[in-house]
Formats: C-alpha cells, structure tokens, sequence
C-alpha cells in the first residue's frame, strides 16, 4: 500500500488504531482492554507496528507511517513523561502492611521492657554447675560457647572441678531470626534438658522428663526476621539417673531451609527481652503493582485488625505489671497504670497526645470502667483499632517532626519510631535531610533493617516462588533436597556477603566470580573439596561465572526438571533486572516436548516455539536474554556443548532508546548489565517501591533519574541506595500534600 504522505502519525493512528486501543490510547475492544502504556522506545513500538498492526490488515501501517504512528503513541500518551502527564502519581492513603503491623506491634511491646540492640553475635552465655540444681555457689566456669554442641561422654565437662556423675549447664542470650516465618527448634539430649525461647512463661521443649529411648525434641515457633529474641537452654544430668552418658544439641530448621547446629552470628551472651508476636493471620496484601500496598480495606482485613488488637490486649493484661513496670514500685496502683495507659497510646500513635485525644483514649476509659485493668485493655484495644495507629501518614499530621520519624523508621524498619527517633522529632533535629540521614544510617546497621534489605532482593530474586525445586531424578540423581537446602543456604551467604561487605556493591552482586559452596555442593558444581568441608568461599576460573545472575539456585530455579528454561530466564532479566513492561501471553504454550525434538537443542526449541509473529513481540527481547545462560543446565553446573553441539549464548538487547547491545555469552551480558543506566533505573525504582510502598513518580518526574545518579556517584552501594531512598520518604512531605484530596480521613 502507498504511504500517506500527507497524513501525521495522528491521524494515522485515528484511522487506523483507534477503533481498538482508543483514542487516548485506553483500550476499547476485549482483546485491547488494557491501556496503551509501556517501556519499548519509538524503533521498538515501530517495528511491532509495521509488522502486526492493524492487526486484520499488517500490511496497511508499515515504513513511514509505521514510524509516525509510533512517535504519536509514546508521545501522547505510551510513556513514561506522557504516562506522569496523563496520569499522575499520587501518595495514597496506606493503612500497615501486614508486615508492618506485626512488627509494631513487636516492638510497641518491646519498647515497655527496655529492648535492647544487638551487639556481639558470638553464641551464648554458659553456666557449668557442679551439682544438677544450678545453685550459684556451686557454678565453677562461666565463658561463651559458640554453638550448643557437646558430647561428653561419661566424663565431666570441666574434670578439674565438676563431677562426671552430677552437674548442670545454662545456656542464655538471644537469638536473631534471619527471616519472618516458622522456626523448628530441636534439641537432642539422653539428659534432662529445658529450651526457653521469648520469655519464661513455659518452656518452648521440656525434657525434663523423657519416655523410652527417643532423645530428640522438636517444636516450632513463628519468629519475625531481624528481631532478637531471648533464649535460655538448661541441661542436668543426676546421679540418680539411668543415663551414664551426657550429650546436648541444639539445632534450628528455619524457614525453608535445612536444619543446622544454630550458628554462632545468630546468638549473642547478652540478655534480650522478651519479644510478642501476634498469632492471628492478616489476608495477603495487595502485589499487583510489584510490591506490598496497605490501600485495600476489607472485612476480612478489618476483622484481622480487631482480632489481632484483641490478642495484644489480652496480653498486656497477662503480664500487666512487668510491661508496667510497677512491680517494684511503690505507690498508687491505679495512678501508675494510668501513666502507663498514656504512654502506650503515645508510643502506639508515634506522638505526643493532643488533649482531647488524652481525654478519648485515656481518660474516658478510666472514668467508665470498673477497675484499672479493665481501663487498661479499653485503652489498648482503643489504640489498635484507632485509625491513627492502623495508618501511618494522616492527612492532618504529615508535616511535622513526628510525621517525618514515622515516614523514616517505616522505609528503614517497617515499624515504629525508637526512643532515639522519637526524642530527635522532639528537639527539632529532624527539620533537615542531612540530620534525617544521619538517623537513616545508624537504623540501616539494625538487624530490622538489613532483614527487611535482604526480603527485597529474595523478592527481586524470585526466589520465593522456587516451591518443591525438584530435578529429573534420572537425568540429575545427585540433586535432591539436601542439595536443594544447600544451595539456598549458600544463595543466602552470597547476599549477605555483598550486602555487608563495606561497599555493598550491586555491581558485585552482578559480576563477582565466586560461590559459597560446601564439601556436597563442591562435588556437584566442580570445586575441589573435601566431602565434609564446611560452607567457603570458592572462586571459579570458569570466565562464564556472573554473580547472582549465574547462582545455581537461579539457574536451577528457572529451568524446567530435565532441561534449561531460557524463557523463564529471559523473562527474569527482562522483567527484574531491567524493569521491562511483559505482558502475560495471550494464551498458555507448553514447551515443545524434547522426546519429540531429540535432534535439536534448547535453543532450537524455544525459536521453534516462539516463531510465531503474536510470540516475537515480547520474545524478540526475551529469547536472547535467556539464550545468554544456556551455558548452565538444569541445575546450574556448567557446559560446554548440548547434544554435542557447541552452545551459542550470545544474542542481541535493544534497549529502551533504541540502541543495539550485543553479547556473546552471560558474562558480557552481565557486564552491560551491572553499568547500564537501564538496570541502575530499575533497581533504584524498585528498591523504592519495596522500601517505601508508594510509587517513585509521585515525589517528582526527576526523581528516580536524580537517585540512579547518587547511586551511580555512591559506587552502586546498595545500603547507601536504601538510606537515600528513606530520606526521600521521611522528607517530601509536599508529596504527601499532592495526595488526593477526595480520600477521606479515616
């Protein structure tokens, strides 16, 4: 068909596009119901159009006309200036996340028992005892053991001066949770033996008493992931006992993760106090935008809320005197719970009460209530249920000191402000970025903090959806779930070495050469090691190695059982990496079965498949990224040759303006990667989002650019990223005042 020259690519696109995407670009027909926005550049959109669009006649929108139309498209309204133009982002109006709301609660509890920081993870505080009854006068060693351990034999502990038939050992500190999730503690001992983890109430295991011949114990407890808990494990062995012999093992499961003796960095001698965390189960927060909002409210949630207020109350009321702290006090009883009725609904509400709010939440429940403990459980379930506790920026309090330590603690630590935020917001230290960065800093070295960094990049990572990872048994016998923990665990050392090395370097995390492995990985993935060693650094030779991209659990978890996937490895670099826009396939395709394609290789099969025009709109960006990993199978190890052919990893990215980048294998990939402008915007805009849970663009058109600039000029360090980021969202409060006007204020 002869162009139409004299037409603009607006008036083309009316002709032509319009009767199906909308003349805004909205979407009108069922098939084109989605808005017409996106990341391609101009050549990009161009090229899809003239080789599909109008999708009845292909052959009517191509060349010229192509092009124009494409220019029209992101122009007017396809992106992201005409997307921040036409639709505006706005800071919404967020109740807690449920994450959120169970670490404040945590730590609102915490806060009224003297919480203590972590310090000198090393093991834990043990007590040796002459005799089985742990009497003071008869402790004869006091040290720090780095694990719990011990087999002893017939003999004593400390021959010089306890007894090999009678003696008792106490174990005490805390231990740090390294994720949110439910914790399997086991002990294993042919002795009397008690295991206390958060409080003293009752024991966690009670060995006290055993039956029969079975000496392990096992029981699991929800812990939430960077807080510290106490822990206390006592061991006796009498005389009178049938056992001769004296052993103790304390190891832990934690969340998906194979059991272990618990290591040291995750005890310290130290006492901690005791930590609550609420039993009752929120329904899933919103992730549709790519991260966890609190913008939905339904009955189910609201139920949650009161139930989970109605649980913290009765809690309080339980241990009423120690949160307190009048157990050693003297004076008027119902004086003192009314002081500590007024300090809870300020530490609920991160600041100072108004009068008539004192007047609400304190006074009128003293004044119609029975006795002061009935007083005390109104006003806590008054708080918890109170819209100034379940939201953490009201409309009529985002501009002052207090609002700014809120927004701060809840980027850095999901939580409330401590006594050190609270008291800065009180002195007026908070009214500049540089002194809300100083505070950003010191809460980045807190356990919450690099708990809550370390969830983003499992969330970045995908490694949350790699459930039941399993492998052709035939094809891959050594890879079972042993492997399978191992290889999480040594995922887990990776990131945490990155994350708290000095620099914290994401280009590391991209490009580094080296693994942990163990003696079993070792055997697996070609490192010389003993069977038995012990998880290490090992650096491979291997010049195809390209850091968290190349790790076996990615690679294992984006493969199918017996083949690679480079589908599934393409769409992870496009979508995570680079924060390319896919949309899901219009219907599912199942691979093409191997049995049925023996003579051709992953690569092969996935052209095959996807050759179809409807296929190369998305897989023209995703087939190449993925065909860069096919030098690692199924499970990650790597290969030369697939079905005795060579591999061919390389291939072609266009980026977002248009330009061409070409790689002949993974490592070149992964060296555009980790210095590309492209993937620095994509993980500065979704660190954000993660940290933030509002959308980049709603504090400033400029912002996400200007902040992959300070991230460029700070040497890619990701916790120096993270305290940038906080301080954005503790002190944009003109952001805040863009918020819709029309939501109302709870």
């Amino acid at each position: 068909m002869v162009s139409a020259a004299n037409l603009d690519g607006e008036q083309i696109y009316r002709q032509q596009c319009a009767r199906c995407h909308g003349d805004r670009g909205q979407g009108v027909t069922k098939e084109y119901g989605k808005p017409l926005v996106g990341d391609r550049s101009v050549a990009e959109l161009a090229k899809i159009i003239d080789r599909t669009m109008p999708e009845d006649a292909p052959q009517k929108c191509v060349g010229d006309d192509a092009r124009k139309v494409a220019a029209f498209i992101y122009e007017r309204f396809y992106g992201p200036i005409a997307q921040e133009r036409n639709r505006p982002a706005r800071v919404e109006l967020a109740r807690l996340t449920v994450r959120q709301h169970q670490y404040t609660i945590c730590d609102l509890l915490a806060s009224f028992r003297g919480a203590q920081q972590w310090r000198e993870p090393s093991g834990l505080k043990a007590e040796y005892f002459n005799k089985g009854n742990f009497q003071t006068k008869e402790r004869m060693l006091e040290r720090v053991d780095p694990g719990v351990t011990f087999d002893f034999g017939e003999g004593s502990p400390f021959d010089e001066k306890i007894g090999r038939d009678s003696f008792s050992i106490r174990w005490q500190g805390g231990v740090l949770a390294p994720e949110t999730g439910e914790y399997e503690f086991i002990l294993d001992s042919e002795n009397a033996a008690r295991l206390w983890v958060d409080g003293d109430a009752r024991p966690l295991i009670d060995a006290l008493v055993r039956s029969g011949d079975d000496t392990e114990h096992r029981e699991t407890i929800f812990l939430l992931a960077g807080e510290v808990y106490p822990l206390r494990l006592e061991l006796q062995k009498s005389e009178k006992a049938k056992d001769k012999t004296a052993s103790i093992e304390l190891r832990w499961k934690p969340p998906q993760r194979a059991e272990e003796i618990i290591p040291a960095q995750a005890l310290s001698p130290h006492w901690y106090p005791q930590r609550f965390v609420l039993s009752t189960r929120f329904p899933p927060d919103d992730r549709s935008t790519g991260y966890e909002r609190g913008n939905s409210i339904s009955q189910a949630w609201e139920k949650a809320a009161t139930d989970a207020a109605l649980e913290t109350a009765e809690h309080v009321i339980a241990q009423l005197d120690d949160y307190a702290g009048i157990r050693n006090k003297k004076g008027d009883r119902n004086k003192l719970l009314r002081e500590f009725a007024e300090r809870w609904v300020t530490r609920a509400f991160r600041r100072p009460l108004t009068d008539e709010q004192k007047q609400f939440f304190v006074d009128r429940p003293f004044k119609e209530s029975p006795d002061a403990e009935t007083a005390v459980k109104r006003v806590v379930l008054l708080s918890l249920v109170s819209p100034r506790f379940l939201y953490q920026d009201l409309p009529q309090e985002r501009h002052d000191s207090y609002a700014v330590a809120c927004r701060l603690s809840y980027a850095v630590w999901d939580s409330l402000p401590d006594d050190t935020l609270l008291s800065a917001a009180a002195q007026g230290h908070l009214t500049n970025p540089d002194s809300v960065r100083w505070h950003a800093a010191r809460m980045m070295n807190d356990p919450r903090a690099q708990a809550k960094l370390r969830a983003f990049l499992d969330q970045w990572l995908n490694v949350d959806r790699f459930v039941d990872l399993a492998k052709d048994a035939r094809r891959y016998p050594d890879f079972d779930r042993e492997t399978v923990d191992d290889l999480r665990t040594a995922l887990d050392l990776f990131v945490n070495d990155i994350l708290s090395s000095s620099t914290a370097d994401f280009r590391e995390l991209l490009l580094a050469r080296w693994l942990y492995l163990n003696g079993r990985l070792g055997s697996l993935y070609g490192a010389r090691l003993p069977p038995d060693a012990p998880f290490q650094k090992v650096t491979f030779d291997d010049p195809q190695r390209a850091g968290v991209l190349t790790h076996p659990y990615l690679m294992a978890g984006l493969a199918y059982t017996a083949t690679s996937s480079p589908i599934h490895r393409g769409v992870f670099v496009a979508r995570s990496v680079l924060g390319r826009a896919l949309r899901p396939p219009p219907e599912a395709v199942a691979p093409l079965p191997v049995d049925l394609h023996q003579d051709l290789t992953t690569r092969q099969r996935v052209a095959l498949q996807t050759n179809a025009q409807a296929c190369q709109a998305c897989h023209r960006m995703i087939n190449p990224l993925g065909f860069a990993f096919e030098h690692f199978d199924a499970v990650g190890r790597y290969r030369e040759i697939e079905l005795g052919k060579p591999i061919d990893a390389g291939g072609v990215y266009q980026t977002k303006r248009g330009d061409k980048v070409t790689f002949r294998n993974v490592r070149e990939l992964a060296e555009y990667l980790a210095t590309s402008d492209e993937t620095h915007e994509a993980f500065v805009e979704q660190l954000f989002h993660y940290l933030v849970k509002q959308p980049i663009r709603a504090f400033g058109a400029q912002q996400i650019s200007q902040l992959r600039q300070r991230f460029v000029d700070q040497d890619c360090n990701i916790r120096k990223l993270a305290i940038e980021i906080a301080v954005i969202a503790a002190t944009s409060s003109k952001a805040y005042d863009l918020a819709v006007h029309s939501q109302a204020t709870p």
